[in-house]
C-alpha cells in the first residue's frame, strides 16, 4: 500500500441509494451489503485505502476496505485525499494522549480504543513507558511500520509489545502474532490504578494484560467495601480484590481459575500491604458460588465480573441464561442490607437485555433493592457517537434487601 500516492487512490462505490445511508448519518463503519462489489473492488487487496463515494459518485472520505468481513470498509478521514502517513497517525495519536493525561493523570490508561480514536479496530494500552498494540483490521496491520514509528516519535516508549491474538483479526484473514516490536521486558510490570498499585503481564495475560475500563468501576465497589466482607468472583489479576481490600474491607475472598492471574494478584495485595486480608482461590466461579451458598455463607459485598458470556449473537440466549445464573448465585450470598456488583462485557448484550437477567436472577433467590449505579467503561473507553453498540461494558451496583 502507497500511503503517499493520492490521486490513484482506488474507488469504492455505495450501491444506488447509499447517499442516504450509513456516511450520512455518521457512521464510519460501511457494510458490505451497501458496497457495489465489483471487480474492480472484489480485486483489491485486503486493507487498501481507497476513496469511498456515493453511487453518484460523491466523494466520502478516505477508508481502509477489505472485501472480506461484514464491515468491509472503515473510515480514517473525511477527506478523501488525505495523506495517511506516519505524520497523520502521530496526530491521532497525540490527540488520544492529551484527552488521556487530562483525565486520568498518570500514564496508565487505554491510549486508543479503536474508531472512537479515529484508527480503526486499533488498541493501545500504555504501561508509563512500555506499550501495548493491538491491530484487529487489515487496514491497520499494513499501516503497522507507520503505526509503530508515530508511537516512537509521540511518546518514546523503551518497549512496545505487539499482542495481534485477538478472534477479531480471522474476520479480517489476518494471522495471529505475539511479538515484541522494540526493546523487550524481564517479566510483570507495575501499574497504578486509583492510587493502586498492580502487576500486569502483557506478554501472557488476557488480552493486553490489564482492563484499564473498569477503573471507576472499581473505586466505586471499594467504596461498599469498608469494614466488609467482600467476595469477588472472577478476580483475573486482583483489579476489584486488591481496591477493596484498600478501601477497608475486613477480609477479601478472590475467585478465579486462572492460577498466573491469581499469583499476580497475590503480588499486588502484598504490594499495596493487605495480603494478610485477601485470599485468593483457584475455582470455577459458579460452582464455588454453589458451594459457598449451600455452606451458609454470606458476604456483605459481592463482586462478579465474568468474561463475555456472549461472544457471537448465536450464543445469545445461553449467554443471557448464565448472567442471570450469576446474579441468582451471587445474589443468595449478599447479607441482609449488603451489596452486588454484576458486569457483563459482552458488546452484543444490550444494557437493558443485561439489566433484565439482573432482575430476574435477584427476582429467582427473592431479593429486592435499589440500583445504585449503572455504569460502562471509564472515560479512556470513549464511544464513537455513531457507534453506541460499541459501548460493550455494563457494571450495575445494587444494594439489597
Amino acid at each position: 500500500m502507497n500511503t503517499e500516492s493520492l490521486t490513484d487512490r482506488p474507488v469504492v462505490r455505495l450501491k444506488p441509494g447509499g447517499r442516504k445511508k450509513r456516511p450520512q448519518r455518521g457512521s464510519p463503519w460501511i457494510f458490505a451489503n451497501e458496497v457495489a462489489m465489483n471487480a474492480a473492488a472484489k480485486a483489491l487487496p485486503p486493507g487498501e485505502i481507497v476513496r469511498l463515494e456515493t453511487d453518484a459518485g460523491e466523494a466520502l472520505g478516505a477508508y481502509v476496505f477489505n472485501k472480506h468481513p461484514l464491515i468491509c470498509a472503515r473510515r480514517l478521514s473525511h477527506d478523501p485525499a488525505a495523506r495517511i502517513d506516519e505524520a497523520f497517525l502521530a496526530e491521532r495519536l497525540r490527540r488520544a494522549a492529551a484527552v488521556r493525561d487530562r483525565l486520568i493523570g498518570a500514564p496508565y490508561y487505554r491510549l486508543v480504543h479503536a474508531e472512537a480514536d479515529g484508527l480503526p479496530g486499533t488498541i493501545v494500552d500504555r504501561f508509563d513507558d512500555v506499550l501495548v498494540l493491538q491491530v484487529n483490521t487489515a487496514g491497520m496491520d499494513r499501516l503497522l511500520p507507520q503505526l509503530t514509528a508515530a508511537l516512537e516519535a509521540t511518546l518514546a516508549p523503551r518497549a512496545i509489545v505487539l499482542r495481534n491474538d485477538s478472534a477479531a483479526r480471522e474476520l479480517e484473514g489476518l494471522s495471529s502474532d505475539v511479538r515484541m516490536l522494540k526493546g523487550q521486558l524481564d517479566g510483570p510490570l507495575e501499574l497504578v490504578e486509583n492510587g493502586t498499585r498492580f502487576l500486569a503481564d502483557p506478554r501472557e495475560g488476557q488480552k493486553t494484560g490489564w482492563f484499564y475500563d473498569q477503573r471507576d468501576n472499581r473505586a466505586f465497589a471499594a467504596r461498599l467495601a469498608q469494614g466488609a466482607r467482600v467476595l469477588d468472583g472472577y478476580c483475573y489479576t486482583g483489579g476489584f480484590a486488591v481496591q477493596a481490600a484498600l478501601g477497608g474491607a475486613a477480609e477479601v475472598v478472590a475467585i478465579d481459575r486462572s492460577q498466573p492471574a491469581l499469583d499476580l494478584a497475590a503480588q499486588s495485595a502484598k504490594l499495596n500491604g493487605v495480603e494478610e486480608r485477601c485470599c485468593f482461590v483457584k475455582a470455577d466461579v459458579f460452582g464455588e458460588l454453589q458451594r459457598r451458598r449451600d455452606a451458609g455463607e454470606a458476604f456483605d459485598t459481592v463482586i462478579v465480573d465474568p468474561p463475555a458470556f456472549v461472544k457471537s449473537k448465536k450464543d445469545y440466549w445461553q449467554g443471557l441464561k448464565g448472567y442471570r445464573k450469576l446474579t441468582r448465585l451471587a445474589a443468595a450470598l449478599v447479607a441482609r442490607g449488603g451489596y452486588l456488583v454484576a458486569c457483563s462485557c459482552s458488546h452484543h448484550v444490550t444494557p437493558d437485555d443485561f439489566g433484565e437477567q439482573v432482575r430476574r436472577g435477584l427476582s429467582e433467590v427473592g431479593r429486592d433493592g435499589r440500583i445504585l449505579r449503572f455504569a460502562g467503561a471509564g472515560p479512556d473507553h470513549p464511544v464513537h457517537p455513531s457507534l453506541p453498540e460499541t459501548g460493550y461494558l455494563k457494571a450495575q451496583a445494587l444494594a439489597l434487601d
